[in-house]
């Protein structure tokens, strides 16, 4: 059982950065994959990105690449988004998940934190 914690959010300007974090409890943050999704009013939960569980390698949605970098560290069982040069369309409830393999669905959630981006 994993839970999951995100903090970080809030109001930016258009071009500011922010960076999100998501705490985990449990022994075992290592052995997870990790992801950050987001999600509008009206719209289905968007991927934006993952890392494995190692953090050597990243993946992120076309709408992420360039502005945005996960990290983690594991020591601290927290997986991070930075977001530079956002946007007012990157305003969005903001959650992270974890997974064991990359044929599993994301089983475990956090609660979601709030990015809002004024023009």
């Amino acid at each position: 059982q994993v839970q999951l914690v995100e903090s970080g959010g809030g109001l930016v300007q258009a071009g500011g950065s922010l960076r999100l974090s998501c705490a985990a409890s449990g022994r075992t943050f290592s052995t997870y994959i990790m992801g950050w999704f987001r999600q509008t009013p009206g719209k289905e939960r968007e991927f934006v990105g993952t890392i494995n569980w190692s953090g050597s390698t990243t993946s992120y949605a076309d709408s992420a690449k360039g502005r945005f970098t996960i990290s983690r560290d594991n020591a601290k069982n927290t997986v991070y988004l930075q977001m530079n040069s956002l946007k007012p369309e990157d305003t969005a409830v903001y959650y992270c998940a974890a997974r064991r393999a990359v044929t599993d669905l994301y089983k475990y959630w956090g609660q979601g934190t709030q990015v809002t981006v004024s023009s």
